[in-house]
C-alpha cells in the first residue's frame, strides 16, 4: 500500500513577507539596487509577481522594507543606562550604523532617502529616539535637544555614507577602486603639492595613508560630544 500523496500547496501560500525581504537583502548585497527586480525575486522565490506585490508592495516599498529591517536589526540592542554612560551608548549606536552600512553597501543611499522622505517612519524615528535619549541623558537642555541630536545624526550618516561605496554613483569615483590604493594615491598627490602653499596638506599626507576609518569615525563622534558639553 502506497502512502497517499499530499496535495501540492500553492507557492504563495507558504511565502511570507519576511522571506521576501530577506531575499531582497541578499540580492541587494550581491549586486546593489540594480540587482533587485521583481523578476529576480520571483525566480529566487519560485513564486509569481502577484505574491510580491501582495506581501510587500512595489519596488520602492520593498527597498524601504529592506532598509528598515537592516537598521532595526543593527539598533536592536536597547540602551542600558545603568551599565554604560550616555557617551558609550551613543558610540555604540553610531558604530552599529557604521558597521551596517559597511556590510550593506547599498544601504547608505536608501537610509538617507528614508530620513528625508519619511521623517515619521520607523527608521528615522528609531535612529533619532536612540540617539536623542542619550543626548538628554548627557544633560543637554531640552530646548537644544533637536539641534544637538540632528547634529549627531547628520554627522553619523554623512560619515558612514562617505565610507560606503554608494552603488550606482560612479560619476566621480570608480566603484572597484581599492581603499589602500585610493589613499596611497591621495597621499602621494598631497605630498607633491608645493609645501609653501599647502603646509597643512603636507603635514597630514602620511596620516591620510595610514588612518583607520572606524577610529576616524569615533574621533568625530568625540568631537561632537565634546561640543555638546558646552550646551549644559
Amino acid at each position: 500500500m502506497t502512502a497517499r500523496a499530499h496535495p501540492p500547496r500553492r507557492r504563495n501560500q507558504v511565502l511570507a513577507r519576511e522571506q521576501i525581504i530577506d531575499t531582497a537583502i541578499e540580492l541587494l548585497d550581491a549586486g546593489g539596487e540594480g540587482a533587485l527586480t521583481v523578476r529576480a525575486l520571483t525566480e529566487r522565490l519560485a513564486t509569481g509577481s502577484g505574491a510580491i506585490y501582495y506581501h510587500v508592495g512595489a519596488r520602492d516599498e520593498l527597498l524601504d522594507a529592506a532598509t528598515e529591517k537592516v537598521i532595526t536589526s543593527a539598533l536592536a540592542t536597547e540602551p542600558s543606562p545603568a551599565v554604560a554612560t550616555p557617551e558609550e551608548e551613543i558610540r555604540g549606536a553610531a558604530l552599529a550604523l557604521f558597521d551596517a552600512i559597511a556590510e550593506h553597501q547599498w544601504l547608505a543611499t536608501r537610509l538617507t532617502l528614508q530620513i528625508i522622505r519619511n521623517p515619521a517612519g520607523p527608521v528615522t524615528v528609531g535612529i533619532f529616539e536612540r540617539i536623542g535619549r542619550q543626548v538628554g541623558a548627557l544633560g543637554v537642555p531640552r530646548a537644544s535637544w533637536f539641534h544637538a541630536t540632528s547634529t549627531l545624526v547628520h554627522y553619523i550618516l554623512g560619515a558612514v555614507s562617505q565610507n560606503a561605496r554608494i552603488v550606482g554613483d560612479t560619476s566621480a569615483i570608480q566603484p572597484d577602486v581599492d581603499r589602500e590604493e585610493f589613499f596611497d594615491a591621495t597621499s602621494t598627490a598631497w605630498q607633491e603639492l608645493d609645501p609653501d602653499d599647502y603646509p597643512f596638506m603636507h603635514a597630514i599626507a602620511g596620516q591620510a595613508r595610514e588612518h583607520d576609518d572606524r577610529e576616524q569615525f569615533l574621533t568625530g563622534i568625540a568631537i561632537v560630544l565634546a561640543g555638546l558639553t558646552h550646551l549644559r
